[in-house]
C-alpha cells in the first residue's frame, strides 16, 4: 500500500499535467504564448489559495496571501511557505488542484514547486512560488460564464530521498 501510495504522486502528475483534467493546471508553456497574450480586462477572477500536510510529514506549509485578483491573459505571482519543524531533514513533494476542476484547463503554471522534491534541513523555512497566468480562452467558454472564484490547493506529502519511480511507458 505504501508503495502504491508514492507511485499514486507521479501517475497523477503524468495524468493531470498532460489533460488539465481533475483540477490539474496544464504545465509547460513557451513564453511566445505568454507574451502574446490579450488580457480580458472586464473579466476579474478571485484566486484563493489552499496549503494542507499528509499526517506523516511534520512541516508547517501555508500560503503567504489568502487571496489576489487576476485577470484571464495576465501573470501572476503567489507564494507559499514551508517550514520543518524536527530536528532532521525530510524531504516532501506536493500535489495539487484546481477547484472548480473545468477551470483546471485554463489555469496554466509557468513555475511551480509542485512535483519536485522538497528538501528541508531541520527546522529551515523557505518560500515558494507559484508563478501562473488564467488562459484568456476562460473568458470565451460559456461553462465559465458564472465561475468568478478560482481555489489552487496543495498538498505536501513526505517523499525518500533518491527513491525514484520509473514512469509509466518510459524507459
Amino acid at each position: 500500500m505504501l508503495g502504491l501510495s508514492y507511485a499514486a504522486v507521479p501517475l497523477y502528475r503524468l495524468y493531470c499535467q498532460a489533460t488539465g483534467l481533475g483540477g490539474s493546471a496544464v504545465a509547460g508553456h513557451g513564453s511566445d504564448q505568454i507574451e502574446t497574450m490579450e488580457p480580458v480586462k472586464d473579466r476579474i477572477i478571485k484566486v484563493t489559495f489552499n496549503a494542507d500536510v499528509h499526517a506523516s510529514l511534520s512541516w508547517n506549509f501555508r500560503p503567504q496571501q489568502t487571496e489576489i485578483y487576476v485577470v484571464p491573459g495576465e501573470t501572476a505571482l503567489a507564494f507559499y511557505k514551508a517550514k520543518n519543524s524536527t530536528d532532521k531533514p525530510i524531504i516532501g513533494i506536493s500535489t495539487y488542484n484546481v477547484v472548480p476542476f473545468e477551470a483546471g484547463q485554463y489555469f496554466n503554471k509557468i513555475q511551480c514547486f509542485c512535483f519536485e522534491e522538497q528538501r528541508l534541513n531541520p527546522h529551515e523555512e523557505v518560500d515558494m512560488p507559484v508563478f501562473f497566468f488564467i488562459d484568456p480562452e476562460f473568458a470565451e467558454d460559456p461553462r465559465m460564464a458564472r465561475v468568478d472564484l478560482i481555489t489552487l490547493s496543495y498538498t505536501f506529502f513526505e517523499a525518500k530521498e533518491g527513491h525514484k519511480l520509473p514512469l509509466p511507458g518510459y524507459q
